[in-house]
């Protein structure tokens, strides 16, 4: 699916039912796909709790650049693609997530997507060596809860517990998580099932 946004053209791939619990758009790092193994264990993790996801390549990889750009720009374009991917669904749960980058994004614009929560893999702290450079207000100002999934041997560091609803380390894994992916997935599975509890209900 393309969706065109002021900054480019995005591209959401999506899986699961047409009538899911929830909803989760997943994004990737400022280098990276959307086939991370990480992102991928964490969609199969939410395909089977009943969701629904879109995995969306930002226009700026789609056009073969690392570079994001200005991070208000790259945010009001995520925005867009994440109404289009929603109007494709029934008003259920909306959870956002990424890898690195993108797990930056989905913090940042959390709120204004309408978002029940964020997944936030391989959260990027700080640039390498850079410790007074911290980047955990956009974690504790995302507005929602944000479950964070990060690798004990991360060179961009690993959050405090204090700076999320949740922090998951996961031992021998640097900031791909490739080491084993399955356990992100399944980091992130009980937030996934709790964020579908209320579509469920309904």
């Amino acid at each position: 699916m393309e969706i065109e946004t002021e900054r480019g053209t995005a591209e959401a791939t999506l899986d699961g039912p047409a009538d899911p619990a929830f909803l989760l758009v997943l994004t990737h790092g400022s280098n990276g796909g959307v086939d991370a193994p990480d992102l991928l264990a964490v969609r199969d993790a939410a395909l089977g709790a009943g969701g629904a996801v879109a995995r969306v390549l930002q226009p700026f990889r789609r056009a073969g650049r690392r570079a994001p750009g200005p991070a208000d720009k790259q945010d009001a374009a995520w925005l867009e693609a994440v109404a289009a991917v929603r109007a494709l669904y029934p008003p259920v749960p909306l959870v956002q997530g990424g890898r690195s980058n993108g797990a930056r994004v989905a913090c940042r614009t959390a709120r204004a997507a309408g978002a029940a929560g964020v997944v936030a893999l391989a959260f990027p702290l700080r640039p390498p060596g850079r410790p007074e450079r911290s980047r955990a207000e956009e974690l504790r100002t995302a507005g929602v809860e944000v479950l964070v999934v990060n690798g004990d041997r991360d060179p961009f560091g690993v959050p405090d517990a204090a700076d999320a609803a949740a922090v998951v380390v996961l031992p021998g894994e640097r900031h791909d998580l490739a080491r084993d992916p399955a356990a992100a997935g399944a980091a992130a599975l009980p937030w996934l099932r709790r964020w579908a509890a209320p579509a469920l209900s309904g």
